[in-house]
């Protein structure tokens, strides 16, 4: 088949840390992604990334910036880089469109206002998905997941400061399994990610030490250590 044109669209993955409903009446906090509602077909009904696309006067990353302020009114992106390209003739009814998409970290503390058609889904449970935008999320995952191994890219998911039950929360959280606090901290320490503030957070109910509060060394993104991975205990 021949394509009289080809179509261009930025698709953006977006992850935060939140807390979503548990089966048992109570929150758990889990990593959930960014999604819209499509209202018209085809594929009505199903569930979207969001992003549009491309103008001839853009960039990549300016167009998936402006299509999150836009759309879903998300303009406090700690973290966004490119994760591939999908070129598929077939991908999506229509004229062939070449799909490049993002990964956008929003920290913990941000609650950026949804429009009504948008809401944030736990990504170990997505609901029916559009197209191909459900293999995207898994992509998007995988990648979180590897730098959060060999990178300092949690500071994009982090509250500029953080006792460190938080950030075990939030690493828990992107990678899907239990990660110790202690181990975490001397390693980060080691890679030098974490800085202390010299502060530290309130006490709880229960009253006790208050905790040590600490804040990443960098907001951009770092190689720490090429070689390391994050691995399941086990």
């Amino acid at each position: 088949m021949t394509h009289g044109s080809t179509l261009h669209e930025v698709l953006i993955v977006v992850f935060q840390v939140r807390r979503f409903p548990d089966t048992h009446g109570g929150t758990k906090t889990e990593l959930g992604v960014l999604l819209w509602q499509r209202a018209l077909d085809p594929q009505a009904g199903t569930w979207s990334l969001p992003g549009g696309r491309l103008h001839d006067d853009e960039d990549l990353t300016t167009s998936a910036r402006r299509q999150l302020a836009e759309k879903v009114d998300v303009r406090e992106v700690a973290h966004l880089e490119q994760l591939s390209v999908l070129s598929d003739p077939h991908r999506v009814p229509g004229p062939r469109t070449i799909a490049s998409t993002y990964l956008g970290l929003v920290p913990i503390s941000s609650d950026p206002r949804l429009p009504e058609d948008t809401a944030w889904h736990p990504v170990s449970d997505l609901p029916a998905m559009s197209f191909d935008h459900g293999i995207m999320v898994e992509n998007a995952r995988t990648r979180l997941a590897a730098k959060l191994s060999y990178t300092n890219i949690a500071f994009g998911l982090a509250p500029a400061e953080f006792a460190m039950s938080t950030l075990r929360e939030i690493y828990c959280a992107a990678l899907g399994y239990q990660v110790d606090a202690t181990n975490l901290q001397r390693v980060l320490k080691r890679r030098d990610v974490l800085t202390p503030t010299g502060t530290t957070a309130p006490s709880g109910r229960a009253g006790g030490r208050p905790p040590a509060l600490f804040r990443f060394t960098e907001s951009r993104l770092r190689v720490t250590d090429e070689f390391a991975a994050l691995r399941p205990p086990g």
